[in-house]
């Protein structure tokens, strides 16, 4: 089929200014609003971080709560006297299990609750002997003339 074209009228133009302002809004619409809709976005997100945030802690005072009462029986902090403190009632005879040494070639045992290796002489003992050492230590040589 051929096109029929009338002599004397122009060629309709493919956007028309209706059509061109229309878009022009919209555009400006989705600019005015892209703003707003991603704080929004981000908004959300903070409160449900939040969220989780507070229902984690009041999991923890739950929690506390529990042990708290625990703490409230007496046979409970028996237990724990006698397991903790090695607390023995009357007429028990109390007693502590102590490994034996090691033979001089074998290596250290670790402490099994903090992984690190057992301290032969305690700490302050240590800590003196290091300012022995630093007392003792000899002055720095003078520089050659």
């Amino acid at each position: 089929m051929a096109k029929w074209r009338i002599p004397g009228l122009a060629a309709r133009p493919r956007f028309t200014s209706r059509a061109t302002v229309l878009v022009l809004v919209l555009c400006s619409l989705v600019a005015i609003l892209a703003y707003p809709a991603r704080q929004y976005i981000a908004q959300r997100g903070e409160i449900a971080a939040q969220r989780a945030k507070a229902e984690h802690a009041r999991q923890q005072v739950d929690e506390l709560r529990r042990e708290k009462a625990r703490w409230q029986d007496p046979e409970y902090v028996k237990a724990q006297a006698r397991e903790r403190l090695h607390y023995a009632l009357p007429g028990e005879t109390p007693f502590v299990s102590v490994s034996p040494q090691p033979s001089p070639g074998a290596k250290p045992s670790t402490d099994a609750a903090a992984g690190r290796p057992k301290a032969v002489k305690p700490w302050y003992a240590t800590l003196w002997d290091s300012v022995d050492a630093a007392d003792a230590a000899l002055p720095a040589p003078r520089p050659a003339r």
